[in-house]
């Protein structure tokens, strides 16, 4: 099992369904088991559980940092 795809395959379902972001967000490892359909070793879980955590804050960074580019952007532009 390729765990990087795991992780990339529960952000995009996170990104897109609110309903399993919202269990995530309450009970991660239900809602990577849902997204999955398998029943993992508890080990592995924790490791998607921690990449998808890591994924969805460096996307959340990246967001601001691209509305700051832009902000900034405009600023000199109007000057």
């Amino acid at each position: 099992m390729d765990i990087k795809e795991q992780i990339s395959k529960i952000v995009e379902e996170i990104t897109k369904n609110g309903s399993i972001k919202e269990l995530f967000e309450n009970e991660p490892v239900k809602a990577v088991e849902q997204v999955l359909g398998i029943d993992l070793p508890d080990e592995i879980i924790e490791q998607i559980i921690n990449g998808v955590k890591a994924k969805i804050s460096i996307d959340s960074i990246a967001q601001v940092s691209g509305m700051l580019k832009n902000i900034f952007k405009k600023d000199e532009e109007q000057e």
